[in-house]
Formats: C-alpha cells, sequence, structure tokens
C-alpha cells in the first residue's frame, strides 16, 4: 500500500511539471542564447551544469535590470487587489525584471492562461504578452515573452537560486545540477509567485505563476521572486481567461535599477 502511494505521488509529480512543461516561454531565442528544443514549455532543465556552478551576477548580466532589497506591488484582478513583496536581496535580477516590465506596463490587461488546481491545486501561470491581443488563439498562450523595443528580440533572464548559506545566487543551473544540497532561501510555499521557464534555465522572459499550495518539488529548479502578502483569495479564485487589470509598484521602487 506504501509503494502504491508513493507511485501515485511520484505519478501526479510528473503530471503537474508536465503541465508547467507544456505552456512555457517563447520560441523565439533571445540575443545571444539558442532554441530549448521545446519552445511552447517551461520545465525542468537536464543540461550540464556550468563551471564554476555559482556564478557572481556580474558584467554578463550587467544589462539586465535589477532590484537591490524589496518593493511592494499591487497587482488588480477583476478589481480585487493582491499585494506582493519582491525580494530583490536574494533574487535581485529576477525581481528586477518583473519591477520592469511593470513599469513598462507589459503586464497590464494580460490573461492568465493556466489554472491547474485538479487533480490537486498547482499554480496560477500568467505573463505572456501576446494574450493583450483578444483575438490571439486561446490554444497559443503560454508561448511567448517579452519582446525588448531596444533589441527587438525576447530578453531572456538567467534561472537565479539562492541557496541558504550562500553569498551569491546559482545562475544558469538549477541547484541539483550545480552540486548544491542546500535548500535555496525563498521556496516554493503557498502565494510563492515565480517565473515559468523553459528546458533552457536562462529562458525566463516574462511568464509567471502563483503557487497554489505548497510546492517543494519545484524548490531550487525554478527562481521564486516574492510572496503574496495580501489577497491570497483573490488569487485562489483566478480562472483560466482572467484578466490582470493592473500592476504597479507601490513601495521600494528606489531600490529599482534599470537595465544598462
Amino acid at each position: 500500500m506504501q509503494m502504491q502511494i508513493k507511485i501515485q505521488r511520484w505519478l501526479f509529480s510528473l503530471l503537474i511539471i508536465g503541465a508547467l512543461f507544456v505552456g512555457g516561454c517563447g520560441s523565439s531565442p533571445a540575443a545571444n542564447s539558442t532554441p530549448t528544443g521545446n519552445p511552447a514549455g517551461e520545465g525542468i532543465s537536464l543540461s550540464p551544469s556550468p563551471s564554476p556552478a555559482v556564478v557572481a551576477a556580474s558584467s554578463q548580466f550587467s544589462n539586465l535590470p535589477r532590484l537591490e532589497g524589496k518593493a511592494t506591488v499591487v497587482m488588480t484582478v477583476k478589481g480585487a487587489p493582491i499585494t506582493i513583496e519582491l525580494d530583490g536581496t536574494n533574487a535581485p535580477i529576477t525581481a528586477g525584471n518583473f519591477v520592469d516590465l511593470i513599469q513598462k506596463g507589459v503586464y497590464d490587461g494580460l490573461v492568465f492562461h493556466r489554472v491547474v488546481r485538479e487533480p490537486q491545486p498547482f499554480v496560477v501561470q500568467g505573463g505572456d504578452p501576446q494574450g493583450k491581443d483578444p483575438k490571439f488563439p486561446t490554444a497559443r498562450l503560454g508561448t511567448g515573452g517579452f519582446i525588448d523595443p531596444k533589441t527587438s528580440a525576447e530578453r531572456r533572464i538567467p534561472l537565479e537560486i539562492k541557496a541558504k548559506g550562500a553569498a551569491n545566487p546559482t545562475y544558469s543551473a538549477t541547484l541539483q545540477e550545480a552540486g548544491v544540497k542546500e535548500k535555496p532561501v525563498l521556496m516554493h510555499s503557498r502565494g510563492a509567485v515565480a517565473m515559468a521557464r523553459s528546458q533552457n534555465p536562462d529562458s525566463a522572459s516574462s511568464q509567471f505563476y502563483f503557487t497554489l499550495t505548497d510546492v517543494p518539488f519545484l524548490d531550487g529548479s525554478y527562481a521564486v521572486f516574492g510572496y503574496v502578502k495580501q489577497g491570497m483569495d483573490v488569487v485562489d479564485k483566478i480562472e483560466t481567461g482572467d484578466r490582470i487589470d493592473s500592476a504597479t509598484v507601490t513601495e521600494g521602487l528606489e531600490n529599482f535599477k534599470a537595465a544598462s
């Protein structure tokens, strides 16, 4: 009986990871990156870990926006507010990218294209810029990312996960790939806000998700960058096709550093 329960849990984990994998960031490769081989999905990367595994956010990421500290975002869905605290201390590039896209108005009007509550609560996912067009085919939502007007290419950010006790985040690899045994500082607890990505670890762009329950098997593989502080009841009611009315940075904008 115990073995049967373990197998069922394993199959469920594969099912919902697969659900993430099917609908990820866009197929167009960003500058200096290569296609993932699965342009429509976000999933666990199986690529070899870089050496060294832990790479400081240095000149290679200097062209990306950053959040150096905390910030508060109020996202409104169907007239109801969701208050999110962004953690730029432990995820400066990931949180900075989110703030930058909010400042650009990218999320205003976007649709939540994936809501997974069965057979168990999982995630609510949105952030595909193609969803702003009401005529865009619903079946293709979840394949797009933010096109940077400066480069006319999709902006992609590195996978960024800081382990407990580490001085810097691990970049461009999951913690398992990097050989890091410690758990991440930012865990996939209920109300976590994290970036969706494709098989390529450095493929996150604009798509994000809220976790509807604790999802510990995603820890160390996807970049959490904040948590819902108020309005989780609003998140719990989001349905596929609901739109973001607006998203605004209400506190901490002084901690934001725009792209160079």
